[in-house]
């Protein structure tokens, strides 16, 4: 993926930017840092909201409007809480699905995990999203990881969440490293289109398997890992431009698989384990 980026010309007399990305193969949305339309009062509440969410992922709408009108003594009602939140792609997690509503996903698969011994790469794949805060604006922030290694296979940027650009970065993992048996996500609504599972129906021994809804325990390997790269470099750079952010990532994700000592993988790099067991 990030060969082929290089590859782009802005510049070019013959092709657009949209047909230089339709020949290479990847998202076009990548390459763009779009400022956002949102006030600055806005964006410094999902600032304040991303970083409290990760610490309290069971608080939802409610509880992170009471938090802001009390410790932070800022004047917001739910309203506009929830709108921020849903933009942000987060939900309140709870420790079992509340099966007295209805879930409307059209494209909904069992979770496959439960009671499940991993015990090699490439056996189960995680998928995920995340809000990026910068100055002046937003990305997100969409990996995939290795979760009996904690390797990440592939990650990618964009200014807007839709289906295209996490099957492009499917695409892309496996062409590097090989299919996985199972890529589990959440129930969001790109990983439950009709056009992320046609595509992951493609490589046909690949299983789709979903978490349940709202449960806190299912996603455990990829919040660890929004944690530390928030922690570790997002919140500390404080990225400025589009391609700022995308060269910053590119490092952590390099030191995170090479040289990020796990205490959870016995003291061992990503990297270590994946390329030994594979």
């Amino acid at each position: 993926m990030q060969e082929r980026r290089k590859n782009i010309n802005k510049a070019h007399r013959l092709l657009s930017i949209v047909s230089q990305c339709k020949l290479l193969g990847i998202s076009r949305s990548g390459l763009y840092y779009r400022p956002s339309e949102e006030t600055s009062f806005n964006l410094e509440l999902m600032r304040k909201m991303d970083e409290h969410f990760l610490k309290y992922p069971f608080k939802g709408v409610p509880r992170m409007t009471r938090w802001l009108r009390e410790d932070e003594q800022m004047q917001v009602n739910e309203k506009r809480i929830r709108r921020l939140m849903r933009l942000m792609g987060l939900q309140a997690i709870y420790p079992e699905r509340n099966l007295s509503k209805a879930e409307k996903a059209a494209y909904k698969f069992p979770y496959l995990l439960r009671n499940m011994l991993i015990e090699r790469p490439n056996q189960v794949w995680g998928i995920d999203i995340t809000y990026i805060p910068m100055k002046g604006g937003y990305m997100y922030l969409c990996a995939i990881i290795d979760l009996y290694s904690r390797y990440v296979v592939g990650w990618s940027i964009s200014n807007t969440m839709n289906a295209e650009w996490v099957s492009g970065l499917v695409g892309e993992a496996i062409e590097q490293h090989g299919k996985p048996e199972i890529i589990n996500s959440d129930q969001g609504s790109q990983f439950t289109s009709e056009k992320y599972t046609a595509y992951i129906k493609k490589f046909e021994t690949v299983r789709i398997s979903m978490d349940g809804k709202g449960r806190a325990i299912d996603n455990v390997f990829i919040e660890r890992l929004w944690r530390s790269v928030k922690y570790e470099n997002i919140y500390i750079r404080d990225y400025a431009t589009g391609l700022e952010l995308y060269e910053g990532l590119k490092e952590y994700f390099r030191f995170y698989n090479n040289e990020r000592h796990h205490q959870s993988l016995g003291y061992k790099t990503p990297d270590m384990l994946y390329r030994q067991a594979a």
